[in-house]
């Protein structure tokens, strides 16, 4: 099993739910963060006065998947998520040891 998280713009967050679930992929969980990467924030405009904002605001998505559906997974993250623009996100992946569901006891692969 892997454990992928993704950040990605705000106004992105439907289109991969969308895509996610075209593939099969039954459960995420969404957190909204701030950050920033390459972009190092921007200036704004507020009552005459401009300030810099550091972090920009992003969405993080995890999701626990079996290996086997791994490739579509990151895939359709990516290809829904993408602008073309700096500031799309990254996707991270990592192994996940064990996934327990509370309610019923299972575990792994049964869990997800």
């Amino acid at each position: 099993m892997k454990m992928v998280a993704a950040v990605i713009k705000p106004f992105k967050l439907d289109d991969v739910r969308e895509a996610l679930s075209d593939i099969g992929v039954q459960g995420i969980t969404v957190t909204e963060v701030k950050g920033f990467g390459r972009q190092k924030g921007h200036t704004e405009l507020y009552r005459g006065a401009e300030y810099v904002v550091d972090f920009l605001p992003k969405v993080k998505i995890e999701l626990a998947v079996p290996d086997d559906l791994l490739d579509r997974v990151v895939e359709a993250i990516a290809h829904a998520a993408k602008t073309g623009k700096i500031g799309d996100g990254k996707i991270f992946v990592y192994e996940l040891e064990q996934a327990i569901r509370i309610r019923t006891g299972e575990m792994d692969a049964q869990a997800l």
